[in-house]
């Protein structure tokens, strides 16, 4: 009893926060509400926390942000004509859309039971489901390849199905002119000695040179290396160095911060083991509609669980695709022995 009553302080208190009479009944939250309920989980996942989450008015739309279009320096015989501006903007394809995203979960009694006893019980469900949600937009962001009318867990187990994330973009720009999808090999890359490049410094060089000059030099580039590519070269690294236990660790520590092509190197959540991205944060976005999202939570006796419906009309954004170059992941070949794996 002390578990019911404790869970249903919770749906009140969560009823006063949105302003509706019960959360039992899909409500629209209002955008104000809805930007921090955005904003808390943004906190849940660093990438979040680094690329642009942006709030638009309309499904379909031209981009927000995007990046500067190049060179603006000139000089106009004013004799002859008029000066002529040059938009300080480029879009690289110029439109989005967004599309219907549900983010539903539940809570067995057994689980409410158990948690009712902390007294932080709201916080913790709340951060739960933020956590989920950020966990899924991060996956989406990476691997996702179409945005299906209804989605397919059992075929498209990473959330694949569910929205067109960063990645697909780019393979669809300009006839994947930002894409690199094979070397020698027909749908392969590969990386390693004897490969289509040497090692990690040479294919990151590669990628980079893919980049609009304009961007090329930008201070703000890093590359995204996937987990596998960069336990591949650590192993070349140690076959050639590590003899010893102090150059083991001193290899270590170089991997840590070191830069390929002069880039930074990270692996942001959720990335691609294989994958290898150039960009920068602030050219990764998602869009979401701010009057769309909606909720309600359900007390479903007949399954023995609390129901938690949260939707949200949302899309992923590369503000510029001459801005970012990658390779396709799931062609990427690496040296194993003398076997290309």
């Amino acid at each position: 009893m002390k578990q019911k009553l404790i869970f249903t302080a919770m749906l009140t208190a969560m009823a006063a926060t949105y302003g509706v009479d019960s959360v039992a009944e899909q409500f629209t939250v209002t955008p104000t509400i809805a930007q921090k309920l955005v904003d808390k989980i943004t906190e849940q996942d660093t990438l979040l926390q680094k690329i642009n989450i942006v709030p638009v008015d309309e499904l379909k739309g031209e981009k927000v942000i995007g990046s500067v279009a190049g060179l603006k320096a000139k000089r106009t015989d004013t004799n002859a004509g008029d000066r002529q501006t040059q938009d300080v903007l480029s879009l690289g394809s110029k439109g989005y859309e967004l599309f219907k995203t549900e983010f539903d979960t539940h809570l067995k009694y057994a689980t409410v039971d158990a948690w009712a006893k902390f007294p932080d019980f709201k916080d913790r469900y709340a951060n739960w489901v933020r956590k989920a949600i950020a966990l899924s937009r991060v996956q989406i962001g990476w691997l996702g390849t179409q945005a299906a009318a209804v989605t397919n867990a059992t075929n498209y187990p990473l959330n694949q199905d569910v929205n067109k994330g960063w990645l697909q973009q780019l393979r669809e720009f300009n006839n994947g002119a930002q894409w690199f999808t094979q070397g020698a090999t027909q749908n392969q890359i590969k990386i390693g000695e004897g490969g289509d490049f040497e090692n990690l410094d040479s294919a990151v060089f590669a990628a980079l040179q893919m980049i609009d000059p304009v961007h090329r030099d930008g201070n703000d580039l890093v590359v995204f290396i996937g987990r596998e590519l960069l336990a591949s070269e650590q192993a070349r690294l140690y076959a050639l160095q590590g003899r010893t236990p102090s150059e083991k660790e001193r290899i270590a520590n170089i991997l840590v911060t070191k830069t390929y092509a002069n880039l930074p190197a990270e692996t942001p959540t959720g990335f691609p083991p294989r994958g290898l991205l150039i960009t920068s944060y602030s050219n990764l976005s998602i869009y979401w509609q701010s009057t769309s999202w909606r909720r309600s939570i359900v007390d479903n006796a007949k399954r023995d669980r609390v129901e938690d419906y949260n939707s949200v009309n949302e899309g992923y954004v590369v503000e510029d695709e001459t801005k970012a170059a990658g390779f396709e992941f799931a062609n990427v070949k690496i040296k194993s022995g003398n076997s290309w794996v």
